[in-house]
């Protein structure tokens, strides 16, 4: 399976030539507490980028969720991570984040994390999205997404609080990292 051959496919739900590089998968989890994580959901894990940095720092009994629409990486996560405990690979849609969550017993996430292209997702399906992230996220948790421009910005902050903007300029092509939380928590 070639990653380019699926963005050409589905230029507008890949939204990348590439997959992430090592250098942004790290920036991405930084902001977890790994110590204190129980449930983590990651959304659109395409090769599984960040999904390897989650796996390489998160307890053993902390609980991963993945969730990816394309058929083509859902089979190569689970040949990619087979073996590995506590992660449930799920082949859907983002915006069912809560009844994944309800369906293993959870009525929240501690952390999101996101590869979504947001800047090329139909506006609906963003917003169907941002909503499920918010109720998902519950009284504490936080969201983490990256984009290649700033565009989204205020997009975003009308659903949840910008709490850090993160830069990765190794990228290629460099990404900005935001770090949200629920707008009544955020500090």
């Amino acid at each position: 399976m070639s990653f380019i051959f699926e963005y050409i496919k589905h230029p507008r739900s890949i939204g990348a030539v590439a997959p992430s590089g090592r250098k942004l998968s790290r920036k991405m989890v930084k902001p977890i507490d790994f110590d204190t994580a129980e449930v983590i959901v990651e959304y659109g894990p395409g090769t599984g980028s960040f999904t390897k940095e989650l796996i390489d720092h998160r307890k053993p009994e902390t609980v991963l969720f993945l969730i990816e629409q394309n058929e083509e990486f859902c089979r190569n996560l689970a040949h990619r991570f087979r073996g590995e405990k506590n992660i449930h690979l799920i082949h859907g849609n983002a915006e069912y984040v809560m009844e994944y969550l309800r369906a293993y017993g959870f009525d929240h996430a501690d952390y999101i994390i996101s590869g979504l292209p947001f800047t090329s997702l139909p506006g609906e399906i963003s917003e169907k999205v941002l909503n499920a992230t918010k109720t998902a996220l519950g009284d504490s948790g936080e969201f983490i997404t990256f984009q290649y421009s700033l565009v989204k910005r205020d997009f975003f902050e009308r659903y949840l609080s910008i709490n850090e903007t993160l830069k990765e300029m190794w990228n290629l092509p460099p990404a900005y990292v935001f770090v949200m939380k629920n707008r009544r928590l955020a500090m």
